[in-house]
């Protein structure tokens, strides 16, 4: 039976309005630096960017008594805001059917490798609480008659722990939370852009004192770049993902995330060669993801030349039509490009195909209104005549209707009224998608409470490194809200944020703003579009889902020329207006140069082929083969299953790349908790390593 589902609730879970912000007061004291009058704002807290994990920091520091502030490029305007999927999935211990094992569901996030399994465990061991406390403040999770949260399986998930709001969860996780925020009265300096983390100290005495950015309410004719200073004892990096690093990307326009940022500041980053990429439509239009029960409705899909003839190409590539139906299904929960996905005539050879026809020159597109084609000299495409477990999953979810459109309908009328909200009818019209890049798995190395390894900053959501090779899909959400909610305990813990700080930021502001202005030259040959277009080319083209040793080497030295140029040259503009977008493009081309030194350093020594790349090599062990045989020049190489125990780790000096690897942390599973033994680690705070004597070892990396 099919449900109609009102208009009033589907406009409510896909028209998720924003709370308006309040003003925030003027700045009570101005610094005179090289010329300007520089506003300066004093909190004990500032927490970067206004998605879901930046308001989780901010809400749950500002509960314990801190005073914090919230600074954003953009309100409302980041990946959590702003991006979904079918139906967009957060990933939580399954409190439903027979409930969950926390250590099952750590070693499910971490099985990809690369991760830190004391991390895994937290997030599964918060996930719990994560969850209950977002409904609490009103998140409309799905429930059964008897409580039970409703659940479905996603990628890399095999058990089903996967639960969803509908397209729009994380705006809705935004929502909340931001309500929750201008509830507790935390200012929100709104287009305001981080342009320096403060520092003063040296060696393990480094420590964070506050922030310098640029504010479009601060010009004045003696602030004409409207620089502000914020002065803080802690930094929570929650600026999201590097989006502007690719072209074929889905993030949102304007996301730079914070990679830069924490580079140009002595960070160490993590991971950065793992990152996501699936289909979904292009950012130029609408980018949304098209996982779940897009593809699950089984679509035809074909690709168009530039003559208008179409190309039925998956035929190309699978031996049956009830293969190729098959796969298109499995994209659902198999959404993320996997190299082993390619063998054996799996659904990542459909991310291959699509590849191969956009560099044909021909737009891909899939048609809601027609059945899959059949394969050549095959049997007609027909829902009896599927894979089992995708017959099986068709069946249970009552989708047997005779067209896709109509089958996604019954299953999810919220995926079609997604696309209406933005003036395109899947319902009448094919709709044009590609491959892209999707999420950041790596960023900021932290610890189990979020510490980066510079005192007294933070990092949370996609800023933070905290995911391996592969995780289940929604596992970032919850991630997000995990660390949100233990690195704001740990700033409580430390007390650098009780009260508003009362640093001299004149040294270091000063230098911090010089280093800015040797940046901005009027006269240089390199501007913003010339960069983007430079920056981007080079990591779709060499850094994506399909890599070759040659070609990422070329393109590191081609990134390490253009910062040598930025070095030497600076970069152009027309207005002071433009100053942040300017600075911005300067931290993206060093995230460029970092994410491709990472990848060269793995490539070269003899990494493999594992989560979201293909590492092709002539003298590979494995290739992907079509219908019609081998496809040779996808060769590639088996990952190494020693490199799923370590990280690639990069930090800059101020002056170049540095690339190393650490192993990953363990947890110990035997290990037991006793009450006595333990509750006074709790009581004295001592469980918060304030002063850091456990965990990484930063000299050693």
């Amino acid at each position: 039976m099919t449900l109609d589902v009102p208009q009033t609730v589907l406009d409510a879970l896909t028209d998720v309005d924003m709370p308006r912000l309040a003003p925030v007061d003027p700045a009570a004291e101005t610094l005179s630096l090289s010329g300007f009058d520089v506003p300066v704002y004093r909190a004990g807290c500032v927490v970067i960017g206004s998605g879901a994990a930046g308001l989780r920091a901010a809400v749950e520091a500002k509960r314990r008594g801190n005073h914090v502030v919230i600074v954003s490029q953009s309100a409302w305007g980041g990946t959590s805001a702003c991006s979904g999927s079918d139906k967009q999935t957060l990933h939580t211990a399954n409190t439903a059917d027979r409930g969950d094992d926390f250590k099952a569901m750590a070693r499910a996030i971490r099985a990809g490798g690369a991760m830190d399994e004391d991390t895994a465990y937290v997030e599964a061991v918060g996930s719990a609480r994560m969850m209950a406390s977002l409904q609490f403040i009103g998140l409309p999770l799905p429930q059964d008659a008897y409580g039970g949260t409703l659940r479905y399986q996603t990628d890399h998930d095999e058990v089903g722990r996967a639960t969803s709001c509908g397209p729009r969860t994380s705006r809705l996780m935004v929502q909340v939370l931001a309500r929750e925020a201008l509830q507790l009265a935390i200012p929100f300096f709104n287009q305001t852009t981080g342009l320096r983390l403060l520092t003063e100290g040296s060696g393990d005495r480094r420590h964070i004192v506050g922030l310098l950015a640029t504010r479009a309410a601060e010009r004045s004719p003696n602030n004409p770049y409207g620089f502000a200073l914020f002065a803080c004892g802690a930094v929570v990096l929650a600026a999201g993902g590097p989006g502007e690093l690719y072209r074929d990307s889905v993030y949102p326009n304007g996301c730079f995330g914070a990679l830069g940022l924490a580079l140009q500041a002595g960070l160490i980053l993590t991971n950065l060669t793992e990152s996501q990429f699936g289909i979904g439509t292009r950012r130029e239009g609408f980018p949304w993801n098209l996982s779940g029960t897009y593809v699950q409705a089984l679509p035809h899909i074909y690709a168009l030349d530039t003559e208008g003839r179409e190309h039925h190409f998956l035929a190309d590539y699978y031996r049956t039509t009830q293969e190729m139906a098959s796969n298109i299904f499995r994209k659902g929960y198999q959404w993320p490009f996997h190299a082993e996905r390619m063998l054996d005539f799996g659904s990542s050879l459909i991310d291959l195909a699509i590849v191969r026809e956009n560099a044909l020159g021909r737009r891909v597109l899939m048609d809601f209104n027609r059945n899959p084609l059949p394969v050549p000299g095959d049997l007609p495409f027909d829902l009896g005549r599927l894979d089992d477990d995708v017959r099986a999953y068709l069946g249970t979810a009552g989708a047997t209707q005779a067209s896709p459109i109509e089958r996604l309908r019954h299953m999810n009328p919220l995926a079609i009224e997604l696309y209406r909200r933005y003036k395109f009818d899947i319902a009448e019209d094919p709709l044009e998608f590609a491959v892209n890049n999707q999420h950041m798995n790596g960023g900021v190395m932290v610890d189990i409470w979020g510490r980066s390894t510079l005192s007294g900053c933070y990092a949370v959501g996609e800023a933070a490194g905290t995911h391996g090779v592969t995780r289940p899909g929604g596992a970032a959400l919850n991630a997000g809200q995990v660390f949100g909610t233990r690195a704001a305990e740990h700033l409580d813990a430390t007390g650098w944020a009780r009260q508003p700080a009362a640093h001299d930021l004149a040294a270091s502001g000063g230098a911090a703003l010089e280093q800015c202005l040797a940046v901005l030259r009027p006269e240089s040959p390199l501007d913003v579009k010339t960069l983007r277009t430079d920056i981007q080319a080079r990591m779709s083209d060499s850094a994506g889902l399909i890599c070759r040793a040659d070609e990422v080497a070329a393109a590191l030295e081609e990134a390490h020329r253009l910062n040598t140029a930025i070095r030497e040259n600076g970069i152009a503009y027309d207005r002071p207006a433009e100053i942040g977008r300017v600075l911005q493009w300067h931290q993206m081309a060093l995230a460029s140069e970092a994410v491709l030194t990472a990848l060269d350093h793995f490539i070269r020594n003899g990494g493999g082929s594992r989560g979201a790349r293909a590492i092709c090599d002539p003298q590979g062990a494995l290739t992907p083969h079509t219908r019609s045989g081998p496809l040779e020049a996808f060769r590639f190489r088996a990952e190494e299953d020693a490199h799923r125990g370590e990280q690639i780790l990069v930090f800059h000096d101020g002056t170049r790349l540095h690339v190393a690897t650490r192993p990953n942390r363990r947890f110990d599973e035997a290990a037991k908790p006793f009450f006595e033994r333990d509750w006074p680690a709790w009581l004295t705070g001592a469980l918060f390593d304030v002063e850091r004597k456990k965990g990484v070892d930063i000299k050693s990396c």
